[in-house]
């Protein structure tokens, strides 16, 4: 009976394009997910852009977008990732889908009824300007050990001390500069303490669903244990899973402004992408969930081993949901012998860059698998060794033993069945599928290439070539034939990892796409197979010089008065995108809850005004506006803000650093302009 297989990976976070960490763990899981399938098992394989919290808000307000589009710029340019490295998901959403929010929202309801949310008053910093309570990573001091100066909230790069963020000396806000004010606000929180989640979660982690040694690490964080800063902690303390508007995430039920915390929400997305997959096929997604049997599997960084060992299945358990079956911990990838990675100096590996050079995805793929292994262990990526592997593995050989065999078979067709190795095949069938079902991805390469080396002394002992001179072309082929059957037998090992290079293999073969049961038997005495074709190219020490080829140092931007330096050039088609009219500011009014936002009401010759918020209130009082003209953007799209929509942009002047140069300047036309004319 067939396996029934639900497996993720993490959720990368939106705010970026994909690096090489993301690019590993997806291969990781990739290839145990096509070993499943070719063994008949049924797999799920979903992923998601993790798309809430306020670091995403910040940057999406930055850009002068919406949070929303934010995140949908990002998720555009998912896709050339995960083909070039072939990558298959079978779906990909977000987690600010409606199946997300949905999911998260009657999750919590399921613990409130449970008695397993707490709420408590807690003191935080806050941004005056911004107008928000400020995330740890967003709050700057000098460290209170050492004195370091510009350190983060939550610990000191440079001492290593780890603090609560009201310990910082001048403290001041990342995002505006501001002395934060401490401030009260109520917080939602998930009772981890409570002797339910304790005693369940003390058996879940040791019970065969982690590796030994994470395992061993999430056992310590039941006890007393001394932090780095010297003081004690006792076993599980509550969760925060709330924060304050404004912020970009699933608001929480009954209790207006306030949000879940990305980290609530995030893992759920692994469940509502499945239910987008499973809504989108016409299947039913409780009934899914609810099979007996159904295995649920996800791979993961070290860095995020709290979450998904402790959150995350109390969250399930206590909601009355199936927890996960196994959680895969892989360690981190670094560069050349364990440098640290570096696009600066030529030590990072860009993905996408990789590909743009013609490299072949395959090789790092193989590079990976020929390294990764059960354990959460770090592995390297070394120039040199990638270069040897796949020059002597792939190409010296595997590939080499068709290009050397086909050449001898009369016609193209078998005269051997490879019956004498058929044993041998078949243990290193068995040897493989339970080294990839273990995912001792390492082991099983080892034994595909110590075959390989096995197949081709054989060929070399029976000098095919020598014989055919001798006149045994009959003997000849049937060595080759022999190799042949073997070839296939290491393309099958080999195909979760180059999924490319197999298809091209069964075609040359002519052969049923290859498992691991039917590579098991030999093609008939008499096949045919295709004219052999070149099947892998070597790495060249010239693709790889370029790969890690430090970016060209850039001469110093100059800056203009303004304190920042002019912007890329623009065609006048851009230009020309841009709807600039004069408007009139009928009215102007102070945005209550807010010490930074004014509220104009715009003439734009529309027969109708327009609101529009501006960041302007610092230097002007609202009843100096009133009756002026100015200049707006009358096409930018409308934005939702906490405080009404703005539907457009009044232009105004300032200097990149306001501590440096204060003031705003909002743009005025001379007069005889009236509202309407367009700026051209």
């Amino acid at each position: 009976m067939s396996r029934q297989l639900f497996v993720t990976t993490a959720l990368p976070y939106a705010n970026g394009k994909f690096h090489i960490g993301h690019i590993m763990e997806y291969i990781q899981a990739d290839i145990w997910v096509r070993f499943q399938r070719m063994q008949g098992n049924q797999v799920n394989f979903v992923g998601a852009d993790d798309a809430h919290g306020a670091p995403i808000m910040i940057a999406a307000e930055k850009a002068g977008v919406t949070p929303q589009q934010f995140v949908a710029n990002i998720a555009a340019g998912r896709k050339e990732y995960l083909d070039g490295f072939q990558i298959s998901f079978d779906n990909w959403s977000s987690t600010d889908s409606p199946e997300n929010h949905e999911l998260a929202r009657q999750i919590y309801r399921d613990l409130k009824a449970n008695d397993l949310i707490d709420v408590k008053t807690i003191e935080q910093f806050f941004d005056p300007e911004k107008n928000m309570f400020l995330p740890d990573r967003y709050i700057k001091g000098t460290c209170p050990k050492c004195g370091t100066q510009d350190q983060y909230g939550d610990n000191c790069e440079n001492c290593g001390a780890v603090y609560a963020p009201t310990d910082l000396i001048k403290p001041y806000s990342a995002l505006s500069g501001a002395t934060p004010v401490l401030k009260s606000s109520e917080h939602f929180f998930f009772k981890l303490s409570d002797q339910r989640c304790v005693d369940f979660l003390q058996s879940w982690t040791q019970d065969g669903k982690l590796q030994p040694e994470v395992a061993n690490k999430v056992k310590e964080w039941f006890s007393v244990r001394t932090n780095p800063d010297g003081s004690k902690s006792e076993g599980l303390g509550d969760w925060d899973i709330s924060r304050d508007a404004p912020y970009f995430g699933i608001e929480i039920p009954d209790a207006p402004g306030k949000y879940f915390y990305v980290w609530l929400d995030a893992p759920v997305g692994y469940l509502a992408s499945l239910k987008n997959l499973l809504e989108k096929r016409g299947e039913n997604f409780e009934a899914y969930m609810a099979q007996d049997g159904l295995e649920q599997h996800h791979f993961i960084g070290k860095d995020i081993v709290t979450f998904h060992t402790l959150f995350w299945p109390a969250m399930l358990k206590f909601s009355g949901r199936k927890t996960p079956d196994k959680i895969h911990v892989h360690g981190f990838l670094t560069v050349n012998n364990g440098e640290k990675m570096s696009k600066s100096r030529g030590t990072g590996l860009d993905p996408l860059k990789y590909l743009s050079l013609g490299m072949n995805p395959e090789w790092l793929r193989y590079y990976l698998a020929a390294k990764l292994n059960a354990k959460n262990e770090d592995i390297d990526f070394n120039a040199d060794d990638f270069m040897l592997r796949v020059n002597s593995d792939l190409v010296g050989k595997f590939v080499n033993i068709a290009s050397r065999a086909a050449k001898f078979l009369p016609d193209g067709k078998l005269v051997a069945s490879g019956e004498a190795s058929g044993t041998k095949s078949a243990d290193l069938l068995r040897l493989v599928a339970d080294h990839f079902d273990q995912r001792e991805y390492a082991k099983a390469m080892r034994e595909v290439m110590t075959f390989a080396d096995n197949v081709n002394s054989l060929f070399d002992a029976a000098a095919p070539w020598k014989l055919v001179k001798e006149g045994h072309v009959e003997l000849a082929a049937e060595k080759s034939s022999e190799a042949i059957q073997r070839f296939r037998v290491m393309a099958a090992c080999l195909k979760p990892v180059m999924p490319g290079v197999a298809t091209a293999i069964e075609q040359f073969l002519q052969c049923d796409a290859l498992n691991f049961t039917n590579a098991a038997i030999p093609l008939t005495v008499g096949h045919q197979v295709g004219v052999y074709q070149h099947l892998m190219q070597r790495v060249t020490p010239e693709q790889l010089d370029a790969l890690f080829e430090a970016p060209a140092a850039s001469e110093p931007e100059k800056l203009t008065p303004g304190g920042e330096a002019l912007a890329p050039l623009i065609s006048i088609d851009d230009f020309a995108k841009i709807d600039l009219r004069i408007a009139k500011i009928v009215n102007c009014e102070a945005v209550e809850g807010s010490v930074k936002l004014l509220r104009l009401t715009l003439d734009v010759g529309e027969g109708q005004t327009r609101n529009v918020f501006s960041g302007i209130a610092s230097a002007y009082k609202p009843e100096d506006l009133i009756g002026k003209h100015t200049v707006m953007v009358a096409n930018l799209a409308p934005r939702k803000m906490k405080f009404g929509i703005s539907e457009g942009m009044v232009l105004a002047a300032s200097h990149s650093d306001e501590k440096l140069q204060p003031g705003i300047y909002v743009l005025e036309p001379l007069p005889g302009a009236i509202p309407g004319m367009r700026v051209k």
